[in-house]
């Protein structure tokens, strides 16, 4: 599809939209005026696609998908849709000659607060792919008004500020408030047996209205735009006027502010119980307005709702969503007067669940009591899809209690989401090889056990039209210059790179392209944090959420190490470095906010040492978001995935890195691996323990990190800094808190996350990666091959093989 809109048409669109909307003239003109004509004027055509395609989805019957995540990290819109609709050139233009820059017009947009890192980007990607494949699909979420928080950085630590992204409006969402439905929190649960069988009523609940907002999200060259259903809370009545009138204003709002801060933020702290509280409400009210909606739908365009799975199928991105499985058999059940075993088989065919993480700890659990005061039908149905359960496990483990309980849905005093979507959904699956594999012999092993049919393997991808074509659009043209533009339809063609690789003025524009990018980013942080860096360094990134697994941590003990080596030799040939870091760390997880603060530390030391100052810089970008990795991620010589192998489930970070032309130092880890495979050893730096050999040492418990910072002085030079008072002006022993967790920690095994066992294994890594970078020629060409094997990691890709293996949606043509 190529919309057929020329420069003047859209000059001419952007004009008499200032005029309609605005009552402007260009003159008068502001820059957010002439951002939101041009959206508009974007919007049209696409609405004008987007209604015609759903109607053609409902007329024809076919199959659709609806896709439930509490995230979804859009990034900016206005120049994505443009490039997706083959017109960013005749926009640029058009711009150009109405005065305005197409850079200084799409800054004016907020990026959307709604997602914090890979699980709302990759809900992100999955829209524009299954739009570019023309696959009927809604993305159902949350409209966060705050988004998560804004991060500052300010005397040296994180401070979390209101990301209020929807103070000016959101221009491509629309308001279906004709599509509201009611949300039931609390009260009684009354059952009567009648003539007809066993009635159950919900008495004295309180309720919230959710209102729909929807989004068009465009792929390339699509006639099939997805939606993002994005659901905003607001109270049943917006002021009680009897307490208005007496005076008590405070009050007669209240019912209003209770209900409506259900979508205020995401991921409300859940370190108290009125944050977990609100957590349950916001996952709850976003699947009960869904699966309120689905079945509407279905009723009225298909009739009987014994048919719903050969018309709707739902993909659970996490436990998050999870609670839209019971709340489905609560509709059949209580609402549409299903029996239990017809209302159970709809269910468990309509569900698939997708796992993001292996860690225990992490898979997300409910307190009983809260839950039963909280959703008490919900809780009733939970507990009889338990029961039933455990009684299937029992003729499998016969009298094996303990093994029952712990997979159980509820157990403990706990409600355990991924144990129910296992126990009810149709499809189980990773989001990684490896993963996939970890969740099969040790998370989930004895469900797999007794259901081998469920589980499967996706690897995760990213968009390369967000992620190539929008965030690297020098690469992107070099690319197109050779090879053609059909890679950003069909991944497949990036393979016609190969031919390129040896290719020297190929290479020669791909280094420049790097340089230019890597220019780019200096001049964003200049403006933005008026910070300089030297763009003939090396730029080393480190870019995603803060996380003891993750290891920020491991890279700071690198850069210490390094600070040590240049202190002890001043003179020495060193390849000058610039370190970059950017994330944010949840507000309740103390560490990650404690390794914030020691990155910025050691930033004031090494930056402002007269010995290192010109050899190495460290640098904290604040407030990371998609705009900022737009900018950031195409300037990267080197990508550290630096996870402790076996707790990354996949990773989306390393793959837009590897598209963008980065070399990547990482561990065995998610896909990692994958990569590994793709590009070759020669083309990766692999580094540190693998699965097998954590495994093994954590069996046998054989390691000591005691005995490495013993024995080696390179870990024990850079560990002492932090309680040495080289670090931290404020308080000379701020960081004990990190520097006893790897050697004495007494709630909780010491370094847990094997970064002292893994640190020898790192620097070697390191200096390897130093040795390579100083032959500019490998180097560019190691660069090179990353981005040529980076297409089978495309969001395309991954979507084809979900539908492939769980969705069987139709190609809509």
């Amino acid at each position: 599809m190529v919309y057929k809109l020329s420069k003047q048409q859209i000059k001419e669109n952007i004009l008499g939209k200032l005029k309609r909307h605005f009552g402007k003239m260009l003159s008068e003109a502001t820059s957010d005026e002439i951002y939101r004509a041009c959206a508009l004027t974007l919007r049209d055509s696409i609405v004008d696609e987007w209604m015609d395609a759903n109607m053609m989805v409902t007329k024809t019957g076919k199959k659709s998908l609806y896709y439930l995540s509490a995230e979804f990290l859009l990034g900016r819109a206005l120049t994505n849709n443009m490039i997706n609709m083959h017109l960013y050139k005749e926009c640029r233009e058009a711009l150009a000659e109405l005065h305005f820059s197409i850079d200084d017009i799409e800054a004016q947009e907020r990026d959307a607060g709604l997602g914090n890192g890979g699980l709302g980007r990759l809900a992100a990607c999955f829209l524009d792919s299954l739009s570019t494949l023309d696959l009927p699909a809604t993305g159902c979420g949350i409209r966060y008004e705050y988004g998560l928080f804004r991060q500052r950085i300010l005397d040296g630590e994180q401070v979390e500020v209101d990301d209020n992204w929807l103070e000016a409006g959101n221009v491509w969402e629309i308001p279906r408030p004709e599509e509201q439905v009611e949300v039931h929190f609390g009260g009684e649960i009354e059952e009567r047996w009648t003539e007809g069988g066993l009635v159950i009523e919900h008495k004295d609940y309180y309720s919230v209205i959710a209102i729909p907002y929807d989004m068009p999200i465009m792929g390339y060259m699509s006639r099939m735009p997805a939606t993002l259903r994005l659901w905003s809370a607001r109270a049943k009545s917006g002021l009680d006027m009897h307490y208005f009138n007496r005076g008590d204003y405070v009050r007669a709002m209240q019912e209003r502010e209770l209900a409506e801060v259900i979508s205020k933020v995401l991921y409300p702290d859940d370190n108290h119980e009125q944050g977990r509280q609100l957590r349950l409400k916001q996952f709850y009210f976003l699947t009960s307005a869904t699966m309120q909606h689905i079945v509407r739908r279905h009723k009225e365009n298909f009739g009987d709702l014994h048919t719903l799975p050969n018309f709707f199928t739902v993909q659970i991105n996490d436990t998050h969503p999870a609670l839209a499985i019971p709340e489905l058999m609560r509709i059949l059940l209580d609402e549409e007067g299903m029996r239990w075993e017809d209302a159970y088989d709809i269910t468990g065919r309509v569900f698939h669940y997708t796992n993001h993480t292996i860690m225990v700890e992490a898979l997300e659990r409910w307190e009983e009591t809260m839950f039963k005061a909280l959703l008490p039908r919900i809780h009733q149905i939970i507990k009889a899809i338990n029961d039933k359960f455990c009684e299937q496990l029992w003729k499998v483990y016969l009298g094996e209690w303990d093994k029952i309980s712990s997979m159980a849905v509820i157990s403990y005093g706990e409600i355990k989401m991924a144990n129910l979507c296992i126990a009810v959904c149709e499809k189980v699956n990773g989001v990684s090889q490896l993963h996939s594999e970890i969740l099969k012999m040790k998370t989930f092993r004895d469900f797999y056990v007794v259901f081998p049919e469920k589980f499967l393997g996706i690897t995760n991808g990213i968009t390369h039209r967000r992620w190539l074509a929008k965030a690297n659009p020098g690469l992107c043209d070099l690319l197109i210059s050779h090879i053609g533009e059909g890679f950003l339809k069909d991944y497949r063609e990036f393979e016609k790179m190969d031919g390129l690789l040896d290719n020297p003025q190929f290479l020669s524009d791909f280094k420049q392209v790097k340089l230019e990018n890597k220019i780019r980013l200096k001049e964003y942080l200049k403006r933005a944090q008026r910070i300089d860096i030297d763009e003939n360094t090396i730029f080393d990134i480190h870019a995603k959420r803060i996380h003891e697994y993750k290891r920020q941590f491991l890279k700071v003990l690198h850069i210490l190490h390094l600070y040590n080596n240049i202190k002890d030799n001043p003179g020495s040939p060193f390849q000058p470095a610039t370190f970059l870091f950017a994330g944010k760390a949840s507000p309740g997880y103390v560490r990650a906010k404690n390794i914030i603060r020691l990155i910025l530390a050691t930033a004031d030391l090494v930056n402002n040492d007269p010995d290192t100052k010109d050899k190495l810089k460290v640098v904290f970008i604040e407030n990371y978001g998609v705009s900022i990795a737009e900018i950031l991620l195409p300037a990267a010589d080197i990508s550290e995935q630096i996870s402790t192998a076996g707790l990354e489930a996949s990773g989306t970070g390393n793959m837009k890195f590897m598209m963008n032309g980065a070399v990547t130092v990482g561990t065995m880890d998610g896909a990692n691996v994958e990569m590994y495979d793709a590009v070759g050893e020669e083309n990766i730096f692999i580094f540190g323990a693998t699965v097998l050999e954590i495994e093994k040492m954590e069996k046998y418990g054989t390691y000591s990190p005691g005995d490495y910072y013993s024995q080696n002085g390179d870990i024990r030079r850079a560990l002492d800094h932090l309680i040495n008072g080289t670090l931290g002006h404020k308080n000379d022993r701020q960081f004990k808190d990190l520097y006893q967790s790897l050697l004495f920690c007494n709630d909780d095994k010491s370094d847990k996350y094997y970064l002292l066992h893994d640190f020898p294994s790192y620097i070697q890594t390191c200096n390897k990666v130093d040795a390579a970078y100083r032959d500019g020629g490998k180097w560019t060409k190691m660069a090179a091959t990353n981005t040529a094997r980076s297409g089978s990691f495309s969001s395309d890709r991954t979507i084809q093989e979900y539908n492939k293996y769980i969705w069987n949606i139709p190609e809509i043509k």
